[in-house]
């Protein structure tokens, strides 16, 4: 007999929805431990929260017995990253006698300086311990002991990554490299003056690298690239540096564009088993040079990464010149991200784990 799952999901991200994709992936991979899963929004951006609540009690009376995951992030809750009334979502579940579990996309409250930012932050810690405190069970996309807000390891919750939301093959074909340019990928770029951060340290580490190792092939793609390719190409446009930049492309295409690279380049904040954009790079086989955070620790750190500080863009250039100069050291890189992959951030090890707290023995 199958066991049924609700994945329920707040307002959708635009133009590209990663809670969502990854929800599929792991719908996805859960049919092979005979578990369906319906993804279901609540649309309360669109039908007011008093109207969707309404809704949602109706609707979860045909779910008694069902298994209902509730994926979590501030924004998905709140437009504003207040999020207090997913409490409420959880309680008219629970009211009607159906299995409840959490999905901490989310793990940490925003940043900022602003009184209004310490406000957003304690309702955010709030409400995470408050609806961690009424799930029946939980799972964190990041370890435990990086988490500011806990105090200890909770009951009945696991560990278990996140995936690449991504066409991964079983084989990745990346042609014989040997005698073509070198190729620095950089998947996505943040929004807003933080994107305008990145890509000048995009542009200082390539500038570096060319006038290191001479002609050199950069490979932008993904949410936002193309609001910075003016300023990418002319930041190089004195360098042998050949510039591609594309948007949002299609998830096989992002696969191509990975296998294509020979390292990537992760500046948009730490990398942490909860980014997908990093782990994609992991999933493809590539080495990957990404800023040590609060949230970075194993099995991500198992794989091929190398780790630089934030503040120290000498380790950054100096770790970029050798990934793309040492062809062993390359190489050593790419095997351990694709042994880590395959044994923590491949789906069907991720759905492996969710199988056994949805299908308890």
């Amino acid at each position: 007999m199958s066991t049924y799952c609700v994945a329920l999901l707040g307002r959708k991200d635009e133009p590209t929805d990663a809670v969502e994709e990854y929800t599929r992936y792991l719908a996805r991979a859960l049919q092979a431990h005979d578990i369906e899963v319906d993804i279901i929004r609540i649309p309360w951006e669109i039908r007011g929260w008093a109207n969707a609540l309404r809704d949602l009690e109706c609707q979860a009376e045909q779910w008694r017995g069902a298994v209902v995951l509730i994926q979590y992030t501030a924004l998905g809750w709140s437009s504003r990253g207040f999020p207090w009334r997913v409490l409420r979502v959880m309680k008219a579940l629970k009211s009607v006698g159906v299995r409840v579990g959490i999905v901490f996309h989310d793990v940490e409250p925003y940043l900022g300086s602003r009184l209004v930012d310490s406000f957003r932050r304690d309702i955010q810690v709030r409400t995470m311990r408050g609806i961690l405190s009424l799930a029946d069970f939980a799972v964190f996309t990041v370890p435990f002991e990086r988490i500011s807000w806990l105090k200890e390891a909770p009951r009945n919750a696991l560990f278990i990554p996140v995936g690449p939301n991504l066409p991964i093959p079983s084989v990745i074909v990346t042609g014989n490299r040997e005698h073509t340019t070198p190729t620095i990928g950089v998947f996505s770029i943040t929004g807003g003056k933080a994107g305008a951060h990145e890509t000048e340290v995009i542009l200082a580490a390539v500038r570096h690298a060319s006038q290191t190792l001479g002609k050199l092939h950069l490979s932008v793609f993904g949410r936002h690239a193309e609001l910075r390719e003016t300023d990418l190409r002319s930041g190089l446009k004195d360098l042998p540096v050949e510039v591609s930049v594309d948007g949002v492309v299609a998830p096989e295409r992002i696969v191509q564009k990975l296998s294509a690279c020979d390292v990537l380049l992760f500046i948009r904040g730490g990398i942490s088993s909860r980014r997908s954009s990093a782990i994609a790079g992991i999933a493809c086989g590539l080495p990957v040079i990404a800023y040590l955070g609060s949230e970075t620790a194993p099995p991500i750190t198992d794989a091929g990464v190398v780790l630089v500080a934030v503040d120290q863009p000498r380790q950054l250039h100096a770790s970029l010149v050798r990934v793309l100069s040492d062809a062993d050291y390359r190489n050593d890189l790419a095997a351990r991200s694709r042994a880590i992959f395959q044994a923590h951030f491949a789906w069907p090890s991720i759905a492996a784990r969710f199988a056994n707290f949805l299908n308890p023995k």
